[in-house]
């Protein structure tokens, strides 16, 4: 399994913590470690997830992933 901790911007608030781990646990493939405030670990196998679909599910919740690492 690899783990990534991703950089989102406009979150401020617990709501925003429950959105988006809501919709990346929508992801097949993904297991959230943590969510919080400006971030997200999660962990998953190497050419099972794309990074776009991750992309996509914190676009869904209503912010943007601004980094990766």
């Amino acid at each position: 399994m690899k783990e990534e901790t991703i950089a989102i911007e406009g979150m401020s608030c617990g709501h925003c913590v429950a959105a988006v781990r809501k919709e990346l646990e929508k992801i097949p493939g993904v297991i959230v470690r943590e969510v919080s405030v400006g971030s997200a670990r999660i962990a998953f196998r190497s050419g099972e997830v794309a990074p776009e679909s991750v992309d996509r599910a914190v676009a869904a919740a209503g912010y943007r992933v601004t980094g990766r690492g």
